[in-house]
């Protein structure tokens, strides 16, 4: 059993190294309520410093809302990073979700008590107008967002439709949906040797001789 640190290498990356110590089922189902518990933070927060009706904050853009909720910011709050723009959100749907079909959301879901997070997404994934994070599949508004113009709250799809559809030439086959994906599998270690992880799921293994970390072939 093995446990995984990260190391930063760019904006969209980072390496995840194994190491011969233990995280158990019991530790993960933890951090999975930890986190939990994060998102639940940082929509309060988002809620209080960017309310729909009167925002304090109120230029941040939605993709920034967006996954700040969703904590790919590792900072202390709102305010502590710079906003993202369409360009930059585009790369954080390439890597690190997947597209689905509607019909592929959960019928049943809240965000709050599950591992897997979703996000509606309006406009070309490559050039995005929009981000909506799913909350809850049995609200009436199951979805959170930052409007233009306007503050942060919760949306029905046919609320969001009608905020964005028809504008700028975008339709129904703007609306897309897409799935945060899942951690790395960890690898099957053995004894002797250091493991280095990707997120995309790719990992190399290195022997350590004479005091140098050797990369094994294949």
């Amino acid at each position: 059993m093995v446990r995984p640190f990260h190391v930063p290498v760019c904006r969209h990356e980072t390496l995840i190294i194994w190491t011969q110590t233990g995280l158990t089922a019991k530790e993960r189902t933890a951090a999975m309520n930890h986190e939990n518990f994060f998102v639940s933070e940082r929509i309060n927060e988002v809620t209080l410093m960017c309310e729909r009706e009167n925002p304090i904050y109120e230029q941040i853009s939605s993709f920034s809302i967006a996954l700040y909720v969703l904590g790919f910011f590792k900072c202390p709050d709102l305010m502590s990073f710079e906003d993202i723009d369409s360009r930059e959100a585009a790369a954080y749907l390439k890597d690190d979700f997947t597209e689905i079909r509607q019909a592929d959301l959960p019928s049943t879901y809240r965000i709050t008590t599950s591992k897997d997070q979703y996000l509606l997404v309006i406009g070309d994934p490559s050039y995005p107008v929009h981000f909506a994070v799913l909350m809850d599949t049995k609200s009436r508004k199951p979805y959170f967002s930052k409007l233009n113009f306007f503050g942060s709250g919760f949306d029905s799809l046919e609320d969001l439709k009608r905020e964005y559809l028809g504008k700028d030439g975008l339709n129904e086959d703007d609306l897309h949906f897409f799935k945060k994906n899942n951690p790395v599998t960890q690898p099957n270690l053995e004894s002797g040797k250091i493991y280095i992880t990707r997120t995309n799921g790719d990992y190399s293994a290195f022997k350590e001789i004479n005091g140098y970390l050797v990369r094994e072939a294949g």
